[in-house]
């Protein structure tokens, strides 16, 4: 989902352009978007972790190993990069689709630099912490304590 549409309810044509590049990146690595994986790693999500190894100039470590079997680091290196651009934070810095769609066939589609995200969504997938503040009313059913930011 595009930030703009999960933050302000506000949907553009680049909108699927964003969900796109986040199928890319996918297939490109065979993790998920919301992939406890990346936590492992040292990455929020799938995003920071194309970007962080693209921009390392390591994009054989995002890669899922039977992709490489088939394709070229180039083409595979093409397809990250296109995947970046798709996901840019504003939507006015995303490529249309048809755009897309020549990057992807032609190598003399030029492809601007993607910019580094800004917003990365941090997800605590550790249950053991969130489970030991629990209160269990005498039923078992656990209560909710409400703490601010």
């Amino acid at each position: 989902m595009s930030p703009e549409y999960a933050m302000e309810g506000i949907f553009s044509v680049k909108s699927d352009t964003y969900s796109f590049g986040i199928l890319l990146l996918e297939i490109v690595s065979g993790l998920k978007i919301s992939s406890p994986h990346h936590l492992v790693m040292d990455f929020s999500n799938l995003i920071s972790f194309a970007w962080n190894l693209w921009a390392d100039s390591k994009v054989e470590d995002f890669v899922e190993p039977a992709i490489t079997e088939s394709y070229s680091l180039d083409e595979v290196s093409k397809c990250i990069h296109v995947g970046l651009l798709c996901v840019q934070d504003s939507s006015g810095a995303r490529p249309h689709m048809s755009s897309v769609v020549s990057m992807l066939d032609s190598e003399a589609m030029p492809r601007a630099a993607p910019r580094q995200p800004m917003y990365f969504a941090q997800i605590n997938y550790e249950t053991s912490d969130a489970t030991e503040d629990l209160e269990n009313s005498a039923n078992g059913v656990s209560l909710t304590a409400l703490e601010g930011r």
